[in-house]
């Protein structure tokens, strides 16, 4: 082989490696370390006294399972109740969700519902309840997601920090089984929200909540555009691009029963990576920002993870290529092919009703890189709306 070629395989090959453990293993381990002794702004309010007006804005779509008890963890919530609405948009519901919301706001002046006819999906119900609501600060969050009693207060106390834009909950997830994918993902978002965390304490720079509860500034929303499909992630970057932080606080508890069936999370990831590679686009701008922690955090957490297949594609093609010259990059390709193959010995093991963990995760990362990959060429179609058919909660 070419002398030449052999170094570009290498460095194709080595770089791919590096890329991929870096963002899953070496980033967060630095930010860890970077993050030790550190503390969130101490500038915020204090329980009761001078607390801001709050909207908490439920997008729901047939959640008759979910919505009642949902509602009611909000009104159980410490937060004075004066300074507390909630609004619950129904977005063409065809089950009983409406007569539920209905009777409650009955019972309770806080509550005020809407009724949609028409789908038109998460994002332009929360536009349109975004334009009802009174509150300076907005909660937005799913009607599966319920709160514990200090989670609003907690949400909102940074917010006495002037700088601070939106802050994030702490997903816990509940209903965890070993017969699916329900504890490989719980271990994925747990990891997650601590990297989030972490990057909230050092720059503010937080990527992305978790959709499902989260807080920002009314004056700072921005009308998520009707096509888009990532809503969370997308008014997350605008919080930045305007000169704001975006934190999570650990202390700020939300709980959502974890999805534990391969098939459907694996279509869920390939709506979710489709809107990732929408606000690449989106917010190209903010790659190389001048906002200190921004781009840093914006590349190694979020564009190096969602290039992972392509890292993968090109690391096993250099390796086929330098596996038929060097024996030490054959044993690597053998690896590789290993590696490939365990998920489908995952399945016929999970067929037998065998489930090894380790087995799991390695299916569980590949999955999350077929969804990558799956969303990034059909976010090169036209997408004309963002209206999705939600996964089974409870």
């Amino acid at each position: 082989m070419n002398t030449i070629l052999f170094i570009i395989l290498l460095i194709i090959f080595w770089v791919s490696v590096f890329m991929i453990f870096y963002s899953y293993a070496i980033f967060p381990l630095l930010l860890s370390l970077l993050a030790r002794k550190k503390k969130l702004s101490q500038d915020k309010y204090v329980y009761n006294y001078d607390l801001p007006t709050v909207s908490i804005l439920i997008s729901a779509y047939n959640e008759e399972d979910v919505i009642e008890e949902k509602i009611l963890s909000v009104l159980k919530s410490s937060y004075p109740k004066d300074k507390l609405e909630v609004l619950v948009g129904s977005d063409a519901s065809t089950d009983n969700t409406d007569n539920i919301v209905k009777k409650i706001e009955k019972e309770h002046s806080q509550v005020h519902f809407f009724r949609f006819n028409n789908r038109s999906g998460k994002g332009n119900i929360i536009n349109s309840l975004y334009d009802k609501s009174k509150g300076s600060i907005l909660i937005l969050t799913d009607a599966n997601v319920l709160l514990d009693k200090n989670t609003i207060y907690e949400l909102v106390k940074h917010f006495k920090d002037n700088s601070i834009g939106l802050i994030d909950s702490r997903m816990i997830n509940t209903n965890i089984k070993k017969d699916g994918i329900s504890y490989q993902e719980k271990a994925y978002i747990t990891r997650e929200v601590y990297i989030k965390h972490y990057e909230s304490l050092l720059w503010g720079t937080m990527m992305g909540p978790f959709g499902g509860c989260f807080a920002i500034r009314k004056e700072l929303y921005s009308k998520i555009p009707e096509n888009f499909i990532v809503d969370d992630f997308y008014l997350n970057m605008k919080v930045l691009e305007q000169g704001y932080k975006t934190i999570n606080n650990l202390d700020a508890k939300v709980y959502e029963s974890i999805p534990n069936k391969l098939m459907g999370e694996f279509k869920r990831k390939i709506r979710i990576a489709t809107g990732n590679f929408q606000n690449l686009k989106a917010f190209s701008n903010l790659i190389f920002s001048k906002t200190k922690g921004l781009s840093f955090c914006y590349i190694s957490h979020k564009i190096l993870r969602w290039l992972g297949p392509f890292f993968l594609i090109l690391a096993f093609i250099a390796n086929i290529i330098l596996a038929l010259y060097n024996v030490f990059y054959f044993y690597l390709f053998i690896i590789q092919c290993i590696l490939i193959f365990l998920p489908f010995i995952d399945f016929l093991l999970k067929k037998l009703n065998i489930h090894i963990s380790i087995l799991r995760f390695i299916t569980h990362f590949y999955s999350m890189n077929i969804a990558l990959l799956t969303g990034f060429f059909k976010s090169l179609k036209t997408i004309k709306t963002n209206v999705w058919k939600p996964t089974s909660r409870k």
